[in-house]
């Protein structure tokens, strides 16, 4: 049985939309991060040598990387579904924006919590990477892989929702960005639970604040 280990504001966000994208049985347990330092409990750090979420569990296969999840996840129970094969015509813009949410933007945006000219040049950086997005969904790009809903999409929702908890980022001067945000949120339909089990950001997107 596949389980997914729920970090409450955290990468596992991911892991449960996808889970609930493919309509796929799946048993949620369900962890809080510690009030004060906001770090996962023991409990959760015990689970896979990184500690750090998500992580879950399968058939004997315990696995860390939200990223390699989604991969697992896709491939084993999900039929290939929410991908696009190598001969789709959108199938390179797919693989890059697929990567670009941990390849490209996440690191910058983790640097915007460092101080001193570090900080600047990442938080120039960050624009960049924001300034791409509002170009592609400007020109009337629906979804990151064009006009279909990709493993993409959910990639993408953690940096641009979840880290807002941790850093403060303007939004405003990307609307095309804050919509897309705000069609991604009201397209979740998360019916096998309840939202006040999760904890997750992409809830908040729905009416899409542009400061976090």
């Amino acid at each position: 049985m596949l389980t997914v280990h729920h970090l409450g504001v955290s990468q596992s966000d991911r892991i449960v939309w996808l889970c609930e994208e493919l309509d796929i049985p799946y048993e949620l347990v369900r962890y809080d991060r510690d009030p004060v330092t906001r770090l996962a409990p023991a409990a959760y750090k015990a689970l896979h040598p990184s500690g750090t979420a998500p992580v879950i569990t399968d058939d004997g296969v315990t696995l860390a990387e939200s990223g390699a999840i989604i991969d697992y996840i896709v491939a084993r129970h999900g039929g290939g579904r929410l991908t696009l094969n190598v001969e789709h015509l959108d199938f390179a813009r797919f693989l890059y924006w697929y990567h670009f949410a941990n390849g490209s933007l996440m690191p910058c945006m983790m640097m915007l919590m460092a101080e001193g000219g570090m900080a600047q040049v990442m938080r120039d950086r960050a624009g960049r990477n924001l300034t791409a997005l509002e170009t592609h969904f400007a020109d009337n790009h629906h979804w990151l892989a064009g006009e279909v809903f990709t493993v993409a999409d959910i990639m993408i929702m953690f940096p641009l929702t979840t880290m807002r908890s941790f850093i403060s980022l303007d939004l405003s001067p990307y609307p095309n960005v804050r919509a897309y945000l705000a069609q991604s949120a009201r397209s979740c339909d998360f019916g096998h639970v309840e939202e006040q089990r999760l904890n997750m950001a992409i809830y908040q997107a729905r009416s899409c604040p542009p400061i976090s």
